[in-house]
């Protein structure tokens, strides 16, 4: 009989006791936009379309700063592993100050922005305003958003994934009940989603900063701002900076030519995208267990531990992005009713759906790999690869939109992205450069 590829492994226990809470905790962030798309778009379609390009703009702003959470979680980590409690919660509140700082200057310098940011994706007359209203509305909300990336890279780092979950669905369940309330009871429209959401992050935020605030005094930490700790969190953080800012390009160019095909291809791309940004999330449960133990392994100067993970980490990856994708296969039929009640919507939807599908198994392997390399600290290989991955989906999304493919067009151009990422980062994982030891990487 063929041994099934997650048969019992020592490794199992431990990723799964960070993997499972992760996975919790990393939905309810899609989750919080597809109750939003599900709430607004019985709106109408403009509205659900204005949430779909405000949505990644916002989002587009705060990935930009997520090294918040993975370069704290790495870094936090190796100090575990090397035995230093002190120093590993002293990094993490230098990454929450610098969250807030880059928060409140976020609002300062894109507010008077809104307009442009939303003709940068390419929106039409009858999406604009409801866009403009959704991202002017949820700027407030930045600070909050990354002070609880910085948060949640702390306790992740401290190897802790369970307090993170009842956070997220806190936030989750506060943000539905908003919405609903504001939304459909109120009718404040979409300016209501927005708030719904805003006041929500920042409930979390404030969550954990009093979780923090109580390790810092468990352990002895200062609290207060340390100028070469935030130099050093945003130091650490470039490269990664440069790898998001990559990966924000694909999703940018994406939503601005599905704009550009026309109102119903917005929408529809607004929601397959936000159901494959709920698989990524899923996925990413593994990168995450991935980040924390590869920090911890490499602090603690423990390379083959580092290595047998490794292989554990993207076996799980693999299967899992199987039954993602054979999930999506079974709840394609009924999953576009869910989110609106145009026809044309729908059945733009149901392509796009098998797309998401296929792209699963490539995707487990993807996330599982990026993250380890996180962990690890490999920050400027995964910068240079994510550039060259972007510069080969780039001609090929614009061939899509040219040659009139549609939406499943501008999906398999997304596959073309993935497929080089897999390359790249298989092609390192097998190599050594990447194992530095010790609990500052040098």
């Amino acid at each position: 009989m063929a041994r099934s590829p997650l048969r019992a492994n020592k490794h199992d226990r431990e990723i799964l006791r960070l993997a499972v809470p992760a996975f919790g905790a990393l939905v309810a962030e899609p989750l919080f936009l597809l109750s939003d798309s599900a709430i607004v778009g019985h709106l109408g379609t403009a509205q659900l379309g204005g949430l779909g390009v405000a949505g990644q703009a916002l989002a587009t702003l705060v990935y930009l700063c997520v090294f918040l959470a993975y370069g704290t979680t790495a870094g936090v980590a190796r100090q575990v592993g090397a035995g230093d409690l002190r120093s590993a919660v002293r990094q993490g509140i230098d990454g929450m100050w610098l969250a807030l700082g880059i928060g409140l200057a976020l609002i300062a310098v894109c507010w008077p922005l809104v307009p442009w940011l939303v003709d940068l994706f390419g929106a039409s007359p009858a999406v604009d305003p409801y866009a403009r209203t959704y991202l002017k509305v949820s700027l407030i909300g930045i600070p909050g958003m990354l002070i609880v990336l910085a948060g949640t890279g702390v306790l992740r780092g401290l190897q802790d994934t369970r307090t993170p979950l009842l956070v997220s669905i806190g936030g989750f369940g506060a943000n539905l009940v908003l919405n609903v309330v504001f939304v459909l009871w109120l009718g404040f429209g979409v300016a209501g989603s927005a708030w719904g959401t805003v006041i929500a992050q920042t409930g979390s935020a404030v969550v954990y900063v009093v979780m923090v605030l109580r390790a810092a005094r468990r352990h002895g930490a200062p609290v207060r701002p340390d100028v070469a700790g935030l130099r050093g969190a945003a130091t650490a953080g470039a490269h990664l900076v440069l790898r998001t800012a990559a990966l924000r390009v694909v999703l940018i160019v994406g939503t601005s030519i599905a704009a550009r095909m026309g109102d119903p291809e917005i929408a529809a791309y607004q929601v397959g995208f936000q159901v494959w940004n709920l698989l990524v999330f899923a996925l990413d449960a593994i990168a995450i267990a991935g980040q924390a133990i590869t920090g911890r392994h490499l602090g603690a100067s423990d390379v083959p531990a580092t290595r047998s993970a490794t292989r554990r980490m993207v076996q799980w990856g693999v299967v899992c992005g199987i039954v993602f994708g054979i999930v999506v296969l079974a709840v394609r039929p009924w999953l576009p009713a869910l989110f609106t009640a145009d026809g044309q919507v729908r059945d733009l939807l149901l392509g796009s759906l098998i797309m998401v599908a296929l792209l699963q198994p490539i995707a487990g392997v993807v996330f599982v790999l990026d993250g380890i390399l996180i962990g690890a600290g490999d920050g400027p290989y995964l910068a240079v690869t994510s550039v060259v991955a972007t510069l080969a989906f780039l001609p090929a999304a614009l061939l899509a939109y040219w040659t009139d493919a549609g939406l499943v067009g501008l999906w398999l151009a997304i596959g073309v992205w993935m497929a080089v990422r897999l390359v790249t980062l298989s092609l390192r994982a097998r190599g050594d450069a990447w194992l530095v030891t010790g609990a500052v990487r040098r």
